[in-house]
């Protein structure tokens, strides 16, 4: 090997280690300099581990007894009952409108849409049962009905009034 080749092969390994060398000390420089920068914590873990934390069970005795968690949900009944959703109106349209239309106007959860076709075989069950799958609720094959569309403070003839509204009005 002439001196030529060794003196390249000296001074290229120097360039090669030096490279190497500054490599390492700016990867250690930028996990220092990370250190410094504050992270925000990611929403959805924060909830997933706060669900995880939750108790399995619980104890009631005393105040919060099952006594006195039967009387809170009997008063949210009660509350709810006393309430007149859409001021008492007896307007299907507007009842409709206010509660109906997200699921009935959109096909959400199997709802049948205001069609004829999709309302014949419903409509030959009779008016009186489809007043009561839509007071009691109802799960078809098709989908599912929330009893009082999900709104407890509907009344009983606001349903009535309403499910003879959307029969009379499709299309």
């Amino acid at each position: 090997m002439s001196t030529h080749d060794s003196v390249f092969l000296k001074r290229f390994s120097m360039i090669i280690a030096f490279l190497a060398v500054l490599t390492i000390v700016l990867i250690v420089a930028a996990k220092y300099l990370y250190t410094f920068h504050p992270t925000e914590p990611n929403p959805v873990t924060t909830a997933r581990v706060a669900e995880r934390l939750q108790p399995v069970g619980g104890v009631h005795s005393g105040e919060t007894g099952a006594a006195a968690i039967a009387a809170a949900a009997q008063a949210a009944t009660a509350a709810a009952a006393s309430q007149v959703a859409f001021d008492g109106s007896l307007d299907g349209s507007v009842i409709y409108n206010g509660a109906c239309t997200a699921c009935h106007g959109t096909g959400a959860a199997g709802a049948p849409m205001l069609t004829k076709d999709a309302w014949t075989a419903r409509q030959a069950q009779g008016v009186e049962t489809l007043v009561k799958h839509a007071t009691e609720g109802f799960q078809g094959a098709a989908g599912i009905m929330p009893a009082r569309g999900g709104n407890p403070a509907i009344s009983d003839a606001q349903i009535d009034a309403t499910v003879r509204w959307m029969l009379e009005n499709l299309k």
